[in-house]
């Protein structure tokens, strides 16, 4: 078997041990350049990615992470950040990391080379109607390449992140986004430009695809749960922002209506824009964004070509 990239010697960092303290930090920072690049060199094919996973999700699909080790850490990190920025439900992005739950904070022995306890975890919780993503740096983890091979043979929608082009998770997906950094400054780990490369995918990735499914409004965060006072604070700001008329500076919403509104509204964002843009009341107001599949841009469009 040929020697996987992130296997191999460094040439910059064959010393790393003798390296000044700064020299050491500035080699391992430097490097990083080589995970952007990687990354921006896949930029067609996670276009792809984001369009495929957002229609499935539109259609009320779910969007699967495997991963092992610090690929699979990583994907927790992504799917944990979603529900709290975007409004999503928990269940809507899930993650199946090898050895499960204790593996976020502790390394368990044997579980990235369970192909047949990554098959399982698929069986037990993909339809075809979902997306399946797997994750590893060599493209060689049982349990990311079994899981990947099971969801393609239950008809859903499955992509490969990895760093080795003819690696047998790239063999098993529909769709391979190649991120190659080569060799790590320490040799073999990862968690250093492979890990960086990875999260750069995935936070491309996935904040795509909630902009695609209209959870993003502009630049703004519209479906922000605000569950602390800076959040709270921002709902507000949004509130103004995007309930004020553009076209009518005498409609301009206030601190004070904007926190009314957002009480009626529970505070979410979009109820209380409509509210505040179309003059309705709230239930009126989740029935058209409802109708509008809960696209703000949608009903605001629609609200100014009626005025």
């Amino acid at each position: 078997m040929s020697e996987i990239p992130t296997e191999g010697e460094h040439p910059q960092s064959a010393d790393l041990d003798l390296l000044s303290t700064q020299a050491l930090v500035a080699l391992f920072i430097g490097l990083q350049r080589r995970a952007v690049d990687a990354a921006a060199s896949q930029i067609t094919g996670i276009a792809t990615v984001v369009d495929e996973i957002a229609a499935r999700l539109d259609a009320g699909g779910r969007l699967h992470y495997v991963g092992a080790g610090t690929s699979g850490r990583l994907a927790m990190l992504d799917a944990a950040e979603l529900p709290p920025t975007f409004g999503t439900a928990p269940e809507l992005v899930r993650v199946h990391l090898a050895g499960g739950a204790d593996a976020l904070q502790h390394a368990v022995e044997g579980a990235e080379d369970d192909g047949q306890a990554g098959a399982q975890a698929i069986h037990d919780a993909v339809t075809p109607g979902d997306a399946v993503v797997g994750l590893s740096a060599s493209g060689g983890a049982p349990f990311v390449v079994r899981a990947v091979a099971a969801a393609r043979a239950l008809g859903a929608y499955t992509v490969a992140i990895t760093g080795v082009e003819e690696s047998p998770l790239a063999r098993a997906a529909q769709q391979v986004i190649i991120v190659s950094t080569g060799a790590e400054p320490l040799s073999g780990s990862t968690r250093l430009t492979a890990g960086t490369a990875q999260k750069i995918v995935l936070n491309a990735l996935s904040t795509a695809v909630m902009v695609r499914l209209g959870r993003v409004y502009g630049n703004a965060m519209v479906d922000v749960r605000p569950t602390n006072e800076k959040l709270r604070a921002r709902a507000v700001r949004l509130t103004i922002r995007l309930g004020s008329s553009p076209t009518q500076p005498r409609r301009a919403i206030t601190q004070e209506q904007a926190l009314a509104l957002l009480g009626r509204a529970e505070w979410n964002v979009k109820v209380a824009v409509v509210m505040a843009r179309c003059n309705l009341d709230v239930d009126a107001a989740r029935r058209l964004l409802a109708v509008h599949r809960d696209r703000l841009r949608e009903v605001l469009a629609q609200s100014e070509l009626r005025a």
